[in-house]
This record gives C-alpha cells, sequence and structure tokens, in this order.
C-alpha cells in the first residue's frame, strides 16, 4: 500500500509539474492575445489554470493578508503514526506517507503525538513507538521550509503516553528543541494571518504552559464537537472519534464544513475527518473509518470546488485528496 502511495505522489507531482510547465509557457501568448480573448476563454483559463498549483508551494498563491481561518488547509492525524501495534492490525498506524512526503502532498496540518523521555520527545501513538524522534520530525519540517519560505505548518503539539526519567517539565523540553532553531518557529498566540507565518511552524498548544506559547488548544473536549473561546484566538473543533457509526460522523464532519464555510468571524475550525471503530473487546479500527469517510471526503469535495472549509486532520492521507482541499482556495 505504501508503495502504491509513493507511485501516486510522483505520478500526481509529475501531472502538476506537466501543467505548471504548460501554463508558464502559455503565459506570453495570453498577455499578446489578451484583448482577442473573450470573456468565456479567460473563465476556462482561470478554471484550467488551477490545474498548475504545485503541492508543495500553493500557499505562494494566497495572499499575505488572509487569515489562516480563511484557507481550506489538509491536515494530518497522529501525522507520525506509520507503525502498527504488533500482531493486531488496524489500531496504531494512522498514515502512509512520512512528514516530509505530507508536506510535498500539500498537508500543512501536524498533528504531532510527544512521549516525554529522557528529557526529551518520542512520537508514539499510544504506547506504540513510532521509531521516530520529534528532532526527525522538526528537521522535515525544517527543510521543507528552507526550500518553501512561502508556505506555514501549523503543528499541534500534545503529550503522549507515560513520561519516563525527566528531570523537567514537558514545557522545558518543548522550549529546548525550539531554542536550537526559534528562527522557524512562531509562537504567537493569536489566529495569524498567512503573511505573519510564512516560512515558519506555528505552534496549537496542547500542553500546559507556564508562559503563553502558541495558539492555546489546553481545554480539549474528548470525543465530540466543542468551542475554545480564548481572548487571543477562537476555535471550534469537531473530533468525534470513537466512531460507532460512520453515518454519524460523516454528519458531525459535514455539518463543520457548512460552518466554516458561512463564517464571518475569525474562529479557526479543525475538522477531525479520523476516528477509529471499536471491535470485539474494544479493539479499534482505525481503517474502518478512513476507508469510508476518505472516499466521502474525496466526493464532497468535487462538488464543493470553492470556499473556506478549515483545517481537516485525516487518516491516511494521499496527493489526490489533499489537492482537491487546497484547490477550493483558488
Amino acid at each position: 500500500m505504501f508503495k502504491h502511495h509513493m507511485k501516486y505522489v510522483k505520478n500526481f507531482t509529475l501531472s502538476i509539474a506537466t501543467a505548471t510547465v504548460f501554463f508558464s509557457c502559455s503565459e506570453s501568448t495570453l498577455d499578446r492575445d489578451s484583448n482577442e480573448m473573450s470573456t468565456i476563454q479567460k473563465a476556462n483559463y482561470k478554471v484550467s489554470s488551477r490545474a498548475a498549483i504545485e503541492m508543495n508551494s500553493w500557499m505562494s498563491g494566497l495572499q499575505d493578508n488572509i487569515s489562516i481561518s480563511k484557507i481550506s488547509i489538509p491536515g494530518t492525524h497522529d501525522s507520525g503514526a506509520r507503525i502498527d501495534a504488533p500482531v493486531v492490525s488496524g489500531t496504531a498506524k494512522t498514515q502512509d506517507l512520512s512528514i516530509a512526503e505530507q508536506l510535498n502532498a500539500g498537508v500543512r496540518f501536524l498533528d504531532i503525538r510527544c512521549r516525554h523521555i529522557d528529557n526529551s520527545f518520542t512520537i508514539h501513538h499510544g504506547p506504540i513507538y513510532q521509531n521516530l524522534n520529534f528532532d526527525d520530525v522538526l528537521n522535515a519540517c525544517y527543510s521543507f521550509l528552507e526550500s518553501h519560505p512561502s508556505e506555514t505548518i501549523i503543528m499541534s503539539v500534545k503529550e503522549e503516553h507515560d513520561p519516563s526519567n525527566n528531570t523537567r517539565s514537558f514545557e522545558k523540553t518543548f522550549d529546548a528543541y525550539v531554542q536550537k532553531n526559534s528562527a522557524k518557529w512562531n509562537l504567537g498566540t493569536n489566529i495569524p494571518t498567512l503573511g505573519e507565518v510564512r516560512g515558519k511552524i506555528r505552534l496549537l498548544r496542547r500542553f500546559s504552559a507556564e508562559t503563553a506559547k502558541g495558539i492555546n488548544a489546553t481545554s480539549w473536549a474528548d470525543n465530540t464537537t466543542f468551542e475554545i473561546n480564548n481572548p487571543g484566538a477562537q476555535l471550534k473543533v469537531q473530533d468525534y472519534y470513537k466512531v460507532t457509526n460512520n453515518d454519524d460522523k460523516w454528519n458531525g464532519i459535514s455539518n463543520l464544513f457548512n460552518e466554516a464555510k458561512n463564517s464571518n468571524s475569525d474562529r479557526l475550525f479543525i475538522n477531525f475527518t479520523s476516528g477509529y471503530k471499536p471491535g470485539i473487546f474494544g479493539i479499534p479500527s482505525i481503517p474502518t473509518v478512513s476507508n469510508n469517510i476518505n472516499p466521502r471526503l474525496k466526493t464532497y469535495f468535487q462538488s464543493n470546488t470553492k470556499g473556506s472549509f478549515g483545517i481537516m486532520p485525516m487518516d491516511f492521507v494521499n496527493a489526490e485528496l489533499s489537492g482537491l482541499i487546497v484547490k477550493t482556495n483558488f
């Protein structure tokens, strides 16, 4: 399955690159003939040129003054979880693509779950270590932003599993990571404009802190849709993850899409399309949800092609689905 996704990403990128070359070659001709172009031709060009958006730098096509809350942003849930639990499959793995591959496929929201151990962070999904450390995640992000300074990454950071053998708080360890490359971080507490955070990681903080840092999302409710109303940032989150019925999950997702699209405020909508179905003995199955919800997302964005739908953290994201979401911005 992973090879299939990799092949897909390569093919998708190739087709985008081909489209980009075609449209960049067409520009001079279009400028020359612009007076002779009919309104219909111009409209057709505008629509077809949307296909030329590069997934690794799509934010370059957006203006600096747009609020992050008004952008449709593909995201991943448990972004670093590519390793399943031993013996029982479908219980821990949530992604096929690496962090770098996700970013290149257009993902701009990462959900990073850190276990605090020996004064450092390892990436976990529950008790399952993902053979990945926070440094690996950050290096992928830094490298991506270095190459694509027009982009931003919104990173949710949350403590996962049991802490072990630490002499300082989770916050202090987080601070130590940031201090190693502080120029690549933006720890503002408001909902920023894109221009404020280009080339940087904006923190969405799901861990307690003694000093203000990042968008404060510590009052996260469990397994439901809820609001967080801080003085600096208002959020509405759908995170119904224990999914007994996929239709109920889809209703929660689509209701928040409608609310985000019709919102006149600067509220940030975060709409988790991910979840698991409790099985025998309560053993979770993640693909039972994603195999049902992801095709619905694809169908939805094939017909809802323009609007601001908020941040969508997904399980098993692929370049096609990410691309459909990105195109709603243009």
